[in-house]
């Protein structure tokens, strides 16, 4: 399942991460004092742990600064645009990074298993996509895409403890169900895409992600090391004094609309808002 790989142990983990983590936070400042607009993919199969990396990403991060786009289905509107085009309104501005959980290369997975485009549509994908790329990164953009590897085995483990795990269920789709039925057919769709779009300008980077934890370590430190940047942390503020008004008369906090203390208690009468 994990070609007998032994798995970090958890206290380590942790360690890791929160230094990675305090590393990203320097990163976001660094993107957005130096005005950088950085875009990272991320893609892969099914379950392959992609949410579960920017997730740790991002729960340090301004929200302001480091962005997560995860788009729907496209609209029927969309359907009739150029293909490119719903992707382009999302790429980062100065001073920002976004993260893609799946991107404009769905074209080239699903919807070419699937049949959701046409044999042309996807062949045309094929040909302008290097050059799209090509033309994001000409425009000041810094274009990082990882895949995430993950073998059958492991794929069909974490589906059935999805199933299993009712505040999980949701996570499994009609859709995750079909393509593994069609593993190979993803696996060559995927190996034509890698044929056409792993350029020099613009390559992939493959993260082994049959051990969750791994992979997340691993991608982390990766994506630090893809910009050269410093610590811009600022310095520790000092907080002002609060000003008194003597004046100021605070209506009893006990005609406010409190929420039941299930846990704990709600106050009696203090200094707050």
């Amino acid at each position: 399942m994990n070609n007998g790989q032994e798995k970090i142990e958890t206290e380590v983990y942790e360690k890791e991460l929160a230094k990675l983590q305090a590393e990203l936070v320097k990163l976001q400042y660094w993107i957005k004092e130096k005005g950088l607009k950085v875009c990272v993919i991320f893609e892969g199969r099914d379950a392959a742990g992609k949410g579960g990396v920017i997730k740790r990403i991002t729960e340090v991060l301004n929200p302001r600064i480091a962005r997560v786009v995860a788009l729907p289905k496209p609209t029927e509107r969309e359907t009739k645009q150029w293909y490119f085009q719903r992707y382009v309104k999302e790429l980062p501005v100065d001073g920002e990074m976004v993260l893609f959980d799946r991107s404009w290369y769905n074209r080239a997975g699903v919807e070419k298993v699937m049949g959701f485009c046409t044999e042309d549509e996807y062949r045309e994908f094929l040909r302008s996509c290097p050059e799209f790329e090509e033309m994001i990164i000409r425009s000041g953009i810094i274009l990082i895409k990882y895949w995430f590897s993950i073998s059958d085995k492991e794929q069909k483990r974490r589906f059935i403890a999805r199933n299993e795990n009712p505040m999980k269920r949701w996570k499994l789709s009609p859709m995750d169900l079909e393509a593994r039925t069609r593993w190979v057919d993803y696996s060559r769709a995927k190996d034509a895409m890698f044929e056409h779009t792993d350029t020099e300008k613009s390559p992939w980077f493959v993260v082994n992600a049959d051990i969750k934890k791994h992979a997340r370590l691993n991608c982390i430190s990766h994506l630090l090391d893809q910009i050269d940047y410093k610590d811009l942390t600022p310095e520790p503020i000092e907080f002002p004094k609060v000003t008194k008004d003597l004046e100021y008369k605070r209506p009893p906090i006990s005609g406010q609309n409190w929420v039941p203390a299930l846990y704990g208690e709600n106050p009696v009468d203090d200094e707050r808002s």
